[in-house]
Parts: structure tokens; sequence; C-alpha cells
């Protein structure tokens, strides 16, 4: 859709997208707010938790399934929309201008929709790997792994912090000036297909970070929060540091968390 009125003067649907930067800070705003909103729902409903943290048999499985991919479909409205404010926002200044000079411009909505489909996508895959890790006994009733688990998972995601491929999707996602100034088109397919681009990327930047929820626990809104945090504060830098800098700090809690463990079962085995 291009933002423009027709020759008789009256407003064209798409005059409704003549504010993209207040569009896009009030879909960031909605849609984070909603999948916090749903968090705190499912946190507050005693029953609906042990559901999702308890695995079932039979015909509840289904059931289990669909409220588990709920959880993490909100969790990635609630982590990670926030984290893509300088993309979408970006995109929606370059559709300002263009708006200005009477050019046509897609709604950062479409972008936004883009971005959504790559993490709904990844809360799938998220449902099944929470669910398999349920079913060998990998997470308990509450959906919390054991020290030394949690201690592999930090360990690992430490060292991802360190590897090309983050390197790479983080500096994409730190430059999204530069991604929509090649790349820019005023279709909304177009449009969408950069939204799903720039939601790979961010998928290649976080998604082991989105794995240490199942270290701590996986409806660990504080976890949910520091974790969002870190990730926001890595896409608004212009370097790598702040990210090996992460890497590091995860390397040494998993190190703490295994050495803690051994320690714990240490007596036990010397009995």
């Amino acid at each position: 859709m291009s933002i423009v009125a027709d020759h008789t003067g009256a407003l064209a649907p798409t005059r409704l997208l003549a504010r993209p930067k207040r569009i896009a800070l009030a879909c960031i705003a909605v849609l984070a707010a909603a999948g916090w909103a749903a968090l705190g729902l499912m946190l507050a409903d005693t029953s609906l938790f042990a559901a999702l943290c308890r695995p079932n048999a039979g015909q509840q499985d289904a059931a289990q399934a669909a409220l588990v991919f709920a959880m993490w479909c909100a969790m990635a409205l609630a982590m990670m929309l926030p984290t893509a404010s300088p993309m979408i926002l970006t995109y929606a200044d370059l559709a300002e201008t263009a708006a200005r000079k009477g050019e046509p411009a897609a709604s950062p909505l479409v972008l936004a929709a883009g971005y959504v489909a790559v993490w709904l996508g990844a809360a799938m895959l998220l449902t099944i790997l929470q669910l398999l890790l349920m079913r060998v006994s990998l997470l308990d009733p509450m959906a919390s792994a054991s020290p030394l688990f949690s201690g592999a998972v930090f360990i690992a995601v430490g060292l991802y912090q360190f590897s090309a491929l983050k390197h790479a999707c983080v500096t994409q996602c730190q430059h999204p000036f530069r991604f929509f100034f090649a790349n820019w088109t005023a279709q909304p397919r177009g449009v969408f297909g950069l939204g799903m681009r720039q939601g790979l990327y961010c998928l290649g930047c976080c998604w082991a970070m989105m794995l240490l929820m199942f270290a701590v626990g996986v409806m660990n809104v504080v976890w949910m929060a520091a974790l969002g945090a870190a990730m926001t504060i890595e896409k608004i830098g212009t370097t790598t540091r702040f990210s090996r800098a992460l890497g590091v700090v995860f390397i040494l809690a998993g190190a703490a968390l295994i050495l803690a463990s051994m320690m714990t079962h240490w007596p036990a085995r010397a009995g």
C-alpha cells in the first residue's frame, strides 16, 4: 500500500498510514504488552500453569502442546518484539520520509508481521523441544532443569556468543538502515519479506539465549525480562563486544552450576 490521497481529496484507505512512526510504536507497545499480559494470566492461573508444566498422556497431549505453544508465542512477543524496535522504527522513519515526498511506502505493520511470523515459527520449534525435554525427564514437573543440565546449556550458549554466525547476525541487527537502504521496496509483499529476513537475522542472533529459559525455568519472568534487556542492548550497540562479554558471563555461570552440582553429589559418592 502507498501513502497517497485520491484526486477527489477523499481519504484513501492508506491515509491511515500517514504516520508510520506512530503506528510502529503502537504496534510494538500493544503486541509486547499483550505478550506480557498473556504470560501474567498463565502464571496467575495455577491449573493452567500446572498444565503447561506437567506432561500428560493420551488425548490431553494435543491440548498441552497447544498451551505450551501459546506460552512460547507470548514469550516471543514479550521478549523479542521490543528488541526489534530499532529495526521497525528505522523502517518507519524511511516510510515517513517517502510519505513526505509523496512516494509509496508499505505500512510498518507489514514489516512487523513478517518479523513476528518468523518468531511464531520459532515458538513452534521451542514447543516441540520443551515437550521432548519433559518427555525424557531433562525438565522437571515445573519445567526447570537440573544444575548439571543447566550448566551445560549456559556453557553452550556462551560459546555460541563467540561464533561467526552470531556475530554476522547481530551485526545485521545493529545496522537496519543499511539493510533497508540496500533492499528498499514499496510493495507490501516485498516489505513482508524484509520483515522475515530481519526476523531470521534476529533468530540467528538470539535463539541460543532463548534456550537459557530451559536452564532457569521456562516461566521465570525475571529471566525473561533480563534476557530481553540483554538482547535489546546487543542490537542497539555498534560492536560485538557486549555479545562476547555475555558469552564470558554465561560460560562462567555454567561452570559454576556444574561445579556446584559436582560438589553437592561428591559427599554421596565418597560415602
